[in-house]
């Protein structure tokens, strides 16, 4: 049962809810507790990283930063935040976002609407090292080259960043997706790595997908990213398909549809793009987690970390703390003396 502020929030058109969950958690910052700490069971070590959960919260929530340190009060693993472009933008317009209460769904066609990169990077410029972030990076809609964003947006952010998501999925931006394909895909990564490279950092690089892709398409990513150096896939983005059977009338509204009608399609990709990678590179689930279940599931198809967002809509806050009490009943239920350890069993 959600808390009654989030059901509340539910009242008020979905941004103006969105942007009042953002201000009430900036003013309840100083006065949240530090989440109590988690089983040594649900404990992870990838991409160079000692995470304390493997449950994270997707990007999209805080695109500018505001609230990251108060995110991870809540009890998630790590947040990642974003996503930010090289300048502002407005991004489309409004209404842009859609509750599909009848399929605990969202549709959103935001269009990366952020303050620009300069903003984030201040925010985060004297922030304390309280506990693991992600950056979400993309290009701006009216750019003239969006390889350069994506250069500009390393180059800018990667000090401030745990990893970094290089985000060519989203399907609010025209064109962008094209830089799934494998030539765009070639040069987007080869240059992020080689910047990396240049600059003598670490930061792991994942490349966030769609899950509207064919097979071969998924070849291509597969063979491409193994080859670019980069640490890892997060799968995946919303999608601009519509299953059979939702009932919400905003069903057919444009943009990316998330939530509950996601699950089996992301987490299809997930078992193909993990059969295809084995073990060589890090994956991350999203795409209709509600329950411990649905993070489990993910985690059996391959996921080391799990993200979501949408569920939050309409279960509050107190989900996290469920999804992990489940997660680790799962676990010890099959056998599993940690979380890693279920990694990949329904497909290796």
């Amino acid at each position: 049962m959600p808390d009654p502020l989030t059901l509340l929030l539910r009242c008020a058109p979905p941004e103006t809810a969105h942007r009042a969950s953002i201000g009430l958690l900036r003013l309840a910052r100083p006065f949240l507790p530090a989440p109590a700490a988690d089983p040594p069971a649900l404990g992870i070590s990838v991409l160079g990283l000692n995470f304390p959960n493997p449950v994270g919260l997707a990007a999209g929530y805080d695109k500018n930063a505001e609230v990251p340190d108060g995110i991870l009060r809540l009890g998630f693993g790590f947040a990642e935040v974003g996503t930010v472009t090289p300048r502002p933008q407005t991004g489309n317009v409004k209404p842009r976002l859609f509750r599909l209460s009848e399929d605990r769904a969202v549709i959103n066609r935001m269009g990366f609407n952020n303050a620009g990169q300069e903003a984030l990077a201040r925010r985060l410029l004297h922030r304390p090292h309280r506990g693991i972030l992600g950056i979400n990076i993309g290009a701006n809609k009216d750019s003239s080259d969006r390889i350069a964003d994506y250069r500009a947006g390393f180059l800018r952010l990667a000090e401030f960043a745990d990893y970094l998501t290089v985000n060519v999925s989203s399907p609010n931006t025209p064109g962008l997706r094209g830089l799934q394909n494998r030539s765009g895909l070639e040069t987007l990564l080869t240059m992020l790595v080689q910047e990396r490279r240049g600059l003598g950092r670490s930061t792991p690089l994942l490349l966030k997908i769609a899950p509207d892709i064919e097979q071969g398409a998924m070849d291509d990513i597969a063979e491409v990213c193994l080859a670019s150096g980069i640490e890892g896939l997060i799968i995946t983005n919303t999608t601009i398909g519509r299953p059979p059977g939702l009932r919400s009338p905003y069903a057919y509204e444009g943009g990316g549809l998330s939530g509950a009608p996601l699950f089996e399609t992301s987490t299809e990709v997930l078992k193909a793009m993990r059969a295809r990678l084995g073990r060589r590179l890090v994956l991350v689930g999203v795409g209709g987690i509600a329950s411990g279940a649905d993070a489990y599931a993910k985690i059996r198809a391959g996921a080391s970390l799990v993200q979501l967002y949408t569920a939050l809509v309409y279960e509050g806050p107190g989900l996290v703390t469920r999804i992990k009490r489940e997660l680790c009943e799962l676990l010890a239920r099959d056998g599993f003396a940690r979380v890693e350890d279920a990694v990949g069993v329904e497909v290796s």
